[in-house]
């Protein structure tokens, strides 16, 4: 009989796995259960994306290449982000929650692939590149070329994970030819040559997928992630009046049967109909812009919308900007508490606080919530 949980693979070698493992240590199946162990970003040599045509589809469609922004985010930016996220790290812990962090990563070296070189981005998001879903580690195929080894800063992690028992996969690397962008920009999305997404173009709604077809995921990349996920799942297009990045400034799940949503960019009807049931409520306007000058809105990757992005670490208690006192009223009028939190970057790095996490563990089970 094998001792200490011992598990047989198909070489007939066994490797010592610990009792801990039984209990899964990656499980996560929507966007709102209570929340056990999370990966924060990194925002440390973080660096705007090379540019190049995956980083002018995917983030600046539509203006002059010319002026994309280059080289290393300002250091002040960094400075003050770190501190930020220091801070919403540390009001975590106090809610017994298990906050890992990627390493900082050389993201100003540069690398190649046969078609194209390229430096790197940041570690700012995690949720831009890995997807929890049950048990389940998905590395996407991301759109912008400097995140091909994005999830290098995350080895460490990923390993401990695996041998904790998660299922580990990577979907296949994308050759990110210039082809695939060669597209019209008012319709910015990467053509079908091959499976693109980010993972933050999903949201996780039990055994319902959200997926948002935009500048950083195409059909293709949808049809690949229902294939890996199988029968048992349902992914579900979202096409909406907005095609710039990501899904979580437009939708964000709040629990089950409750939807929060930009009102520039989705009706009742771009809605699957899965969700038709679902309650809709609208988000007021984003406040806070004119902060900023003319000079730090042309760095900004993220759109006014940015800090609409929030995070739920309960069913009950959501992180929200804390500027955003209207919104942070009508999620009081619907039964949240808030935490009141601010990164004061997240417009220029493009990441409010769902973007700079990576829950790892909720309770909860594996649900449907759909018709």
């Amino acid at each position: 009989m094998a001792t200490n949980a011992e598990v047989q693979v198909s070489s007939g070698y066994s490797y010592p796995r610990s009792e801990a493992a039984v209990a899964p240590r990656v499980w996560s199946c929507n966007e709102w259960d209570p929340l056990v162990e999370v990966i924060v970003g990194n925002p440390l040599k973080a660096r705007f994306p090379h540019p190049d045509k995956s980083t002018h589809l995917a983030e600046w469609a539509g203006r002059p290449f010319e002026q994309i922004p280059r080289g290393q985010f300002p250091q002040q930016v960094i400075d003050e982000t770190e501190e930020d996220l220091s801070e919403f790290v540390r009001c975590l812990e106090q809610l017994h929650v298990t906050v890992k962090r990627p390493e900082t990563w050389p993201h100003e070296k540069e690398f190649s692939t046969i078609f194209w070189s390229t430096t790197g981005y940041y570690n700012y998001c995690p949720r831009d590149i890995m997807l929890v879903i049950g048990d389940h580690v998905i590395e996407t195929p991301n759109v912008i070329r400097g995140r091909l080894q994005e999830t290098f800063a995350y080895h460490a992690l990923l390993m401990e994970y695996f041998k904790a028992g998660a299922k580990w996969y990577s979907a296949p690397k994308p050759m990110l030819k210039d082809s695939l962008f060669e597209v019209d920009h008012s319709y910015p999305i990467p053509k079908n040559d091959e499976p693109v997404f980010d993972a933050a173009n999903v949201l996780r709604c039990g055994r319902d997928i959200l997926y948002l077809v935009s500048s950083t995921g195409n059909e293709l990349g949808a049809q690949w992630l229902q294939t890996l996920l199988g029968d048992a799942f349902r992914v579900h297009l979202c096409h909406l009046n907005y095609y710039g990045s990501h899904i979580d400034t437009s939708i964000v799940a709040l629990r089950p049967g409750l939807l929060l949503c930009n009102p520039e960019r989705v009706t009742k009807e771009m809605i699957p109909p899965a969700f038709r049931s679902w309650k809709v409520i609208y988000s007021p306007t984003m406040v806070g812009a004119d902060r900023f000058d003319t000079t730090y809105l042309k760095q900004c990757i993220g759109s006014s919308w940015i800090d609409m992005n929030l995070f739920s670490v309960t069913p009950k208690l959501v992180v929200v900007d804390r500027d955003q006192i209207g919104l942070i009223r009508l999620l009081e009028e619907n039964d949240f508490e808030v935490l009141p939190l601010k990164l004061r970057h997240s417009r220029m790095l493009a990441g409010g606080f769902h973007c700079v996490t990576l829950d790892i563990k909720r309770e909860g089970s594996m649900a449907s919530y759909c018709e």
